[in-house]
C-alpha cells in the first residue's frame, strides 16, 4: 500500500526509533569508555591478528586474486538487494516490472560474461 498523502507526523515513529538506537549507541560507548578497566601493557598494546603472532613485515606483496573474487562476490551478491523487492511487488509492477529485470539480470549477464572471458576467476 502506497501512502500518498503522507505528512510529516507518518514518519514520527522511524524518526524516534533513530533517535532511541543512537541514543543507546552513544550511551554504551561513553560509558563503556568511562568505567571499563584501563590497564595499558606491552603484551595488550601488541599487534594481534586471528591468534598468529606478527613475524615479517606486514607490507609484503599480496595475491590480488583474494580481493578480486570478494569485490566480484559482493558485486554479484548486491543483485539480490535488488531482486528481493521486485519479487514482493512482482504483481503490483507487471511487465513493465518484469521487462526492467530482464534488463537488469541482462546487464549482469554482461558483465559476468566479462569477468569469465577475462579470466578474474581463474586460479594459476
Amino acid at each position: 500500500m502506497i501512502l500518498l498523502n503522507s505528512t510529516p507526523a507518518d514518519y514520527l515513529p522511524i524518526v524516534m526509533m533513530f533517535v532511541v538506537a543512537m541514543g543507546f549507541v552513544v550511551t554504551t560507548i561513553f560509558f563503556t569508555h568511562k568505567l571499563g578497566p584501563k590497564r595499558d601493557s606491552k603484551i595488550k598494546l601488541d599487534v594481534f591478528e586471528c591468534g598468529i603472532e606478527s613475524v615479517d613485515n606486514a607490507r609484503l606483496p599480496f595475491n590480488i586474486k583474494y580481493f578480486l573474487v570478494a569485490i566480484l562476490f559482493v558485486l554479484f551478491d548486491v543483485e539480490v538487494i535488488f531482486m528481493y523487492p521486485w519479487a514482493v511487488n512482482f504483481k503490483d509492477m507487471g511487465w513493465f516490472g518484469f521487462v526492467e529485470m530482464l534488463v537488469f539480470l541482462g546487464t549482469l549477464l554482461v558483465g559476468f560474461y566479462y569477468i569469465i572471458k577475462k579470466g578474474a576467476l581463474k586460479w594459476q
